[in-house]
């Protein structure tokens, strides 16, 4: 395995420790759940744009359009999901539960299916065990949000 890839495997695993302590914060630490949340949807807004990230620098690389997707394409993905993860800054935490676990799926979902030509395979199994990671911490998330708020 070349040294980036191992590179990429170590960030992407330090990247998981903030939606871990997050989630789990909520859970051990519910007298400061609102910075706790606060937080965890802060990172998860930066996490978000910083993955939409990967596809400017593939659109910028696409213009002999020799590849599966226009360079108009990749911008257009790169900007609707940094987009996405500004706007959910704004909504209120029942919304933002909703918006960044599906958001990080269709990040995935265009990952594996629109661009998996673009990455090696270590890549989107690597992608696919942060992304349920993630997904799974958000949901935790929003389960104790929901528990606490409903009961």
């Amino acid at each position: 395995m070349i040294v980036i890839a191992r590179l990429a495997i170590l960030v992407g695993l330090a990247g998981l420790l903030p939606f871990l302590a997050g989630a789990a914060g909520l859970f051990l630490m519910p007298s400061k759940s609102v910075a706790i949340l606060a937080w965890f949807y802060i990172y998860s807004a930066g996490i978000l744009a910083f993955m939409a990230g990967v596809y400017w620098p593939i659109a910028l690389q696409l213009e002999n359009r020799t590849y599966p997707q226009s360079p108009m394409v990749c911008m257009l993905l790169s900007q609707a999901f940094f987009i996405t993860a500004g706007i959910g800054l704004l909504l209120q935490t029942s919304h933002q539960i909703a918006l960044y676990t599906v958001a990080y799926l269709l990040l995935y979902w265009v990952d594996a299916r629109w661009m998996r030509h673009y990455w090696p395979s270590w890549y989107l199994k690597l992608r696919l065990g942060l992304t349920l990671t993630v997904v799974v911490c958000q949901i935790a998330a929003g389960a104790w949000f929901y528990l606490v708020h409903n009961a």
